[in-house]
């Protein structure tokens, strides 16, 4: 397949980053505790399979893989508010430094991180990219890890890992004040 020589940067390093996802997901299925989390992660893992498989096919083929068989998971809303906890206590937490097995809350991070990057460098390597159907296979690539880390996000939410606070009323006023909509 031709590529550009970024394009062709940006893959190798996409690849290397799914290389990852797969191994410490495949990891974390089998140390989750919560089979909420554990269902999420199943749920998850076939997709971060299928990303992988078609970026390494786009360096190994001579032709455009189909893309068509990569569809981003749909978005999953699971939180009545978005400017408040579902939990009132917010467990605290101590970095370990000799683990043996992950616990629930440091695979859950660990997770929504590396979707959160994964998005990011999705994101950049799509608004750079040449090749169409390329740069159409990121677009969805970055919907699917931008879809998975709000769902790992919204479990944290509801453990109590991730903290959820409503802006304060005074400085919504005070951006709201300084903007104002264009006359047409």
């Amino acid at each position: 397949m031709q590529l550009a020589s970024h394009e062709l940067h940006d893959l190798s390093e996409l690849i290397a980053g799914c290389y990852n996802t797969v191994n410490s997901m495949s990891s974390y299925i089998n140390q989750a505790q919560d089979p909420e989390l554990k269902e999420l992660l199943q749920r998850h893992f076939p997709l971060h399979v299928a990303d992988y498989n078609l970026k390494v096919e786009f360096v190994q083929s001579q032709t455009t893989p189909d893309i068509s068989k990569f569809v981003p998971d749909s978005l999953k809303r699971g939180l009545e508010s978005y400017t408040q906890a579902p939990v009132s206590q917010f467990p605290q937490a101590t970095p370990r430094t000799n683990v043996q097995q992950h616990n629930d809350r440091e695979i859950a991070t660990s997770y929504l991180l590396g979707q959160k990057s994964s998005a990011k460098n999705y994101a950049i390597s799509a608004v750079e990219c040449s090749n169409p159907d390329l740069r159409t296979f990121l677009e969805n690539a970055f919907l699917n890890s931008n879809r998975h880390a709000y769902e790992i996000w919204q479990y944290m939410t509801k453990k109590g890992y991730y903290p959820l606070m409503a802006a304060p009323q005074s400085a919504i006023q005070t951006i709201a004040n300084i903007y104002q909509p264009v006359q047409q």
